[in-house]
């Protein structure tokens, strides 16, 4: 084949890491004078979502450690609606898969899909929670605040919907999912978010805020009464902070991975362009991409395929290790069915390439534009085709890295990933 050769591009992102994480998650929960009206020993139960946050495990142990140095009593259980194949044992695996086990937290892990229902909004929407956290004398939230991946509002992921998907579990979920059919995600996030807020049950939370390096960026404690205007302030700078594929418009991006750990919809919607309802290029904010090749699955995705629907055409080998069950299980209850359908497939990395470059519209090969990614969270290396380079050198913020290198494929006619050639070359 001769495509365009690749260039090896760095994104210079502003690195905002937090410094001392334990240190700040006590400073910040300490200035919110959170629980102060409980009296000692009063059981706290420490809600835990099951996004691959960095640093998750750290800063879930921090919480723990401040409420106990307070005289309570805190658990931790599993704020999720259908991860986990929607069941007990599931959840409780998918905290101990980031490090989140009773002996490394200092406190149990209660896992659990009953629920006791808190009424209805004013739209007829019944609100649930979690049993064991609404048989506890008060609910913290420790949730990454970020864009969703299914709509665009001034509440998307974060604290809010943990208190209406994450408490609810399976059975909230599946209903506030329906709901949302009609009336909007966010409509639903908030409405069910208020309701739940109205069983004097909830504390406050924990959000934090990750950049584009995927580094702890923020860690603010918000009370109670500020939750739903302090997330909105929350996800705007978030926003501001996203990471991006750097060009107008590619024909071909090509994604070493897709998973759970990466994305609610496998791959980031709004950085690869793609609905989860199948619609091309949504939003205005990324790159116009005409088509997308995936070549895998991450081993933390624990077989869930959410968002191959999203893919023009896959490797053989994504359909060989999705585990089904809770592939179905997590996309049915989201009501995306479009995100697991099955894109054309062929057996190497070679054949899925000549087999779409020609419907890009394009004749020749060189003339076919590529940007490559390791996935849609890993942006600040990628690689861009050759003939981006005008585009790519009138950006100060990209960093050519070497010469320019042709698509190399193996014996068997595949790619290398993108990460593992960074460590052989390190």
């Amino acid at each position: 084949m001769s495509f365009s050769r690749l260039l090896n591009v760095h994104q210079k992102f502003p690195d905002r890491r937090v410094a001392d994480i334990s240190s700040t998650v006590g400073k910040e929960l300490g200035s919110a004078r959170m629980g102060e009206n409980l009296k000692p020993g009063a059981r706290i139960a420490i809600g835990v979502g099951s996004r691959g946050i960095a640093n998750v495990a750290a800063i879930v142990r921090a919480v723990v450690d401040y409420w106990k140095s307070r005289g309570f009593s805190p658990f931790l259980f599993p704020a999720m609606g259908s991860h986990g194949a929607a069941t007990a044992a599931g959840q409780a695996d998918v905290l101990a898969h980031y490090g989140i086990v009773e002996a490394a937290m200092g406190c149990p892990v209660i896992s659990s899909l009953e629920v006791v229902p808190l009424g209805s909004t004013p739209d007829g929407i019944e609100a649930f929670m979690d049993k064991n956290a609404f048989t506890s004398d008060g609910v913290f939230l420790i949730g990454r605040v970020k864009w969703h991946t299914d709509f665009a509002g001034k509440i998307e992921s974060g604290l809010f919907k943990m208190m209406a998907i994450g408490l609810g579990k399976f059975a909230g979920a599946q209903r506030y999912h329906t709901f949302a059919y009609r009336l909007g995600l966010e409509h639903v996030i908030r409405s069910v978010g208020r309701q739940v807020l109205k069983s004097g049950k909830i504390l406050g939370g924990l959000a934090i805020l990750e950049d584009a390096n995927h580094s702890t960026a923020q860690l603010t404690a918000v009370p109670v009464d500020q939750m739903e205007q302090k997330e909105e302030e929350l996800l705007a700078l978030c926003k501001s902070w996203m990471g991006r594929i750097p060009v107008k418009e590619i024909d071909i991006l090509i994604i070493d991975e897709i998973g759970k750990t990466y994305s609610g919809a496998g791959m980031d919607t709004k950085v690869v362009n793609r609905s989860v309802n199948g619609e091309y290029n949504p939003w205005d904010t990324a790159p116009r991409i005409h088509r997308i090749f995936l070549r895998g699955l991450s081993d933390k995705s624990y077989g869930n395929g959410v968002g191959l629907g999203m893919a023009d055409v896959i490797n053989d080998r994504l359909l060989k290790i999705i585990d089904w069950t809770p592939t179905h299980i997590n996309s049915l209850t989201a009501s995306t069915p479009a995100a697991i359908r099955t894109p054309a497939h062929f057996p190497t990395d070679r054949l899925c390439l000549e087999k779409f470059w020609p419907t890009v519209g394009k004749f020749e090969q060189s003339e076919v534009t590529i940007a490559w990614i390791a996935n849609s969270m890993e942006l600040a290396n990628l690689r861009l085709s050759e003939n981006l380079r005008k585009e790519i050198e009138a950006n100060p913020l990209l960093e050519i890295e070497g010469e320019p290198e042709p698509l190399d494929f193996d014996e068997s006619g595949n790619l290398h990933n993108l990460m593992d050639v960074a460590m052989v070359g390190h």
